[in-house]
């Protein structure tokens, strides 16, 4: 078990990491079986989410491959192995790591377009399919039903220990520099990224995209962003946009307020005009000068923040 160590705990032996996710999940998911059967999904979706059909095709960004190493990976977790779309330079090595978390969609081909474009930035990039033990949401046309037969059932801590399996994976690459480590995440991901800044004190650097910041507490997701401010070891960058429908102003102020108070150095900014998803490409909900400007500001916070 030793190829399991875990970003956010260096000093505890690797296999009672292991033992202590397979112990947070059972708690969280009763009769949940630890072997390579838990996992409903062993390859990453191919395409984009049905759910997401058709896509706004005049304004999608699609970023070859040419000069990258880009494609599914299998990540070793305490319970099987996880599939993930991994991109990096062909070329080189000790690439800044930068997790990239998925929307409500899995990894699609969206996620996998930002991973080729961090690698087009010298990043090794990945991104690890967080629903794979609950089901293949790419093939839901409802969002409602991916939202109750597959999102609702997959808890926090299993995110946590997936998100330190992919670290585990790129330190053990040979290419990448694990010590520089980002993480970064849509929707989702959004809320993801923060909780993870809170989680693995390795992070140097977050970027979260219209993730949701407060919100009911139950036993698969005991905590929200708000809650965490005091733990979050990271700078953050939060990027909303003010006409998000589902994340009111006064919900991302007060989360500006709690940073600030807490003497935190992360930061959100608010796009004008800008809705949820502001920076999916292929859907009407994209927003081009708030996705380009949103995008050049994570970049410089991240090298900012030495991840780069």
């Amino acid at each position: 078990m030793s190829e399991f160590p875990s970003a956010s705990r260096p000093s505890m032996h690797a296999s009672a990491v292991a033992d202590e996710a397979k112990r947070e999940i059972d708690a969280l998911v009763p009769g949940h079986n630890h072997d390579r059967r838990s996992f409903l999904m062993t390859s990453v979706a191919a395409g984009f989410a049905a759910a997401t059909l058709p896509v706004a095709a005049q304004t999608m960004i699609r970023t070859p491959a040419d000069g990258l190493v880009a494609g599914e990976v299998k990540v070793p977790t305490p319970d099987g192995e996880m599939p993930a779309y991994r991109a990096m330079p062909a070329t080189g090595g000790g690439f800044p790591v930068v997790l990239v978390v998925q929307e409500i969609f899995g990894v699609h081909e969206y996620i996998k377009d930002v991973c080729r474009r961090f690698a087009r930035l010298g990043y090794f990039a990945i991104a690890g399919e967080m629903f794979a033990r609950q089901g293949d949401v790419s093939k839901i046309t409802e969002i409602a039903r991916i939202q109750s037969e597959v999102v609702s059932k997959v808890p926090d801590a299993q995110v946590m220990a997936d998100l330190d399996a992919l670290v585990a994976y790129a330190r053990r690459s040979g290419k990448a520099n694990a010590d520089k480590l980002a993480v970064t995440g849509f929707c989702w991901g959004g809320r993801i990224t923060w909780l993870y800044a809170a989680h693995n004190q390795n992070v140097k650097a977050g970027g979260a995209w219209y993730g949701r910041l407060e919100g009911n507490r139950t036993p698969l997701t005991p905590q929200h962003p708000i809650d965490l401010v005091p733990d979050i070891n990271a700078p953050v960058l939060g990027l909303y946009g003010d006409a998000d429908a589902g994340i009111p102003n006064d919900s991302v102020q007060r989360m500006q307020e709690a940073l600030a108070n807490a003497w935190k150095p992360s930061e959100i900014i608010l796009f004008a005009d800008a809705p949820h998803a502001f920076h999916a490409d292929y859907r009407s909900s994209y927003r081009r000068q708030a996705a380009e400007e949103a995008w050049t500001k994570l970049i410089a916070w991240f090298k900012r923040h030495g991840v780069a």
